[in-house]
């Protein structure tokens, strides 16, 4: 949780992007992997035969919109062994299903455990633990009558922190471009003559080897490919019982007509290759980002960019750019693209938050906006000033935006918030790219400042809570989930 204070916190940029699983990074990943890290700690106690009960407790935000936020699914998951990078998301609901019908975990996917969800899974919904608002406390129990308990907090943006513990840092080599804050990469792009993403690959180098680097940056560009191909294709209903419909797939349909193709990459080169009126690359814009958030609330993959809230954003931008304006595929603008995005999530992460448990919805897709504006500013060849004057004004005007998901659900208004994120992301970029820095009056460094004291200032009902906002004055009847 951020103090007030920049840390001297070394972060890559694959802990800002990461690929998981919906609905919510705080809600469903950060859990996932905090029953990870106790199913480690149980091992290093005791054998997994030794356990003979097990039960979980949810504080604050996690108690009060786990359900709809697949909490309680992601611990089940995650404590029968699977893991939200690998795990085949076509047999998520089937999983689930025979741990209700049999009221048993399969400890890393091999020991049996009496496990009752309605009992085991307890939610405290009015108290909250006071290092985050998003705790939750393991409590297991042996046969020699011992027990061992672990408390966590999911921080945002899949990052967990253990009760006690300070967050793990990557301190132990030094960087040779150290960057905390903007107006250090624009003294370290000045000095050096570097551009924004030389300086973030010559950081990443400290910890992997170039071809690594690329290849892993690669990958979370096919996972953003994948996932909006999948959701423009996939129609129905998201679940959770609010009986929201997909609204990608016939947006889609519209816009692509009677074209042929077999394969994401086919259709990415048949709409590089079309022309389109303005109006209607503003629906590609939307399209691509509903497309990803809709497969985001369907427990589908994604990449966390910063969060899986907004994981939407990035993706749409980056296609915007590659369809629309590089009007090619081009590996090495998606690596630049990436780069620049998790270097500037990394700045709100030190400076601020990319919870929205602690700073509403400007902390997930205002946080997103404002990555993608300086990265798309960066590859459209502004200057490291542009791209930092991009970020700025795309997260100015995300500024006290609440975080009121309806029915606890990341689903209204959380869907078409990554739509208008990428479209403020796009406008922010074009208004810098015609902007001399110079005479600017706020500075990104200003702005994450602010940021911070706004989601001080925030009332917690506006924090993920769903008990402000359109959260309480939409009329819904949705039955647990």
């Amino acid at each position: 949780m951020n103090t007030g204070k920049i840390p001297a916190e070394r972060i890559s940029v694959f802990d800002i992007l990461k690929i998981g699983i919906g609905p919510s990074s705080s809600h469903t990943l950060g859990p996932w992997r905090a029953a990870q890290r106790f199913l480690r700690s149980l091992e290093e106690v005791h054998t997994l035969q030794e356990i003979v009960h097990l039960e979980i407790h949810l504080y604050g935000s996690l108690a009060k919109t786990g359900k709809g936020h697949g909490t309680d699914k992601a611990l089940m998951l995650s404590l029968c062994g699977e893991d939200p990078e690998t795990i085949d998301v076509a047999t998520i609901s089937e999983k689930i299903q025979t741990i209700l019908d049999h009221k048993k975990l399969m400890l890393n996917g091999w020991q049996p455990l009496p496990f009752d969800p309605e009992k085991d899974l307890i939610y405290h919904f009015t108290e909250t633990l006071a290092y985050h608002p998003n705790g939750l406390r393991f409590v297991a129990a042996f046969r020699d009558e011992q027990t061992l308990a672990e408390t966590f907090f999911s921080i945002g943006g899949g990052f967990v922190v253990k009760e006690g513990e300070a967050p793990v840092q990557k301190e132990e080599v030094p960087l040779p471009y150290p960057c905390n804050q903007p107006k250090d990469i624009l003294a370290r792009c000045t000095a050096s003559g570097l551009h924004m993403a030389a300086v973030v690959w010559h950081n990443e180098l400290t910890w992997r080897e170039p071809e690594e680097v690329r290849v892993q940056l690669l990958r979370i560009w096919q996972e953003m490919k994948a996932c909006a191909y999948r959701g423009c294709h996939t129609s129905g209903i998201l679940p959770g019982g609010l009986k929201t419909v997909r609204r990608a797939p016939a947006m889609h349909q519209k816009l692509i007509k009677t074209k042929q193709y077999s394969n994401a990459d086919e259709w990415m080169q048949v709409i590089i290759d079309d022309t389109y009126t303005f109006r209607d690359t503003m629906k590609w814009i939307s399209c691509f980002a509903i497309a990803v958030n809709e497969e985001n609330a369907a427990f589908g993959r994604v990449v966390t960019a910063p969060t899986n809230g907004a994981a939407g954003v990035i993706p749409a931008v980056l296609l915007y750019h590659l369809c629309f304006c590089h009007q090619r595929m081009d590996e090495q603008q998606v690596i630049d693209f990436l780069l620049v995005c998790g270097e500037i999530g990394s700045y709100y992460k030190k400076g601020a938050t990319i919870s929205a448990a602690m700073g509403g919805c400007q902390a997930e897709i205002g946080v997103s906006s404002s990555m993608a504006a300086a990265a798309l500013t960066a590859c459209q060849g502004g200057t490291v000033a542009q791209a930092l004057m991009a970020a700025e004004i795309a997260m100015e005007h995300h500024l006290g935006m609440t975080c009121d998901p309806v029915a606890g659900l990341v689903q209204v208004p959380c869907i078409e918030r990554n739509a208008m994120g990428a479209i403020k992301a796009i406008n922010a970029s074009e208004i810098a790219l015609d902007s001399d820095p110079q005479h600017a009056k706020v500075t990104l460094d200003d702005v994450i400042k602010t940021m911070w004291q706004t989601a001080q200032d925030m009332n917690d009902k506006y924090k993920e809570t769903s008990e402000g906002g359109l959260a309480v004055h939409i009329s819904v009847n949705v039955p647990e989930c």
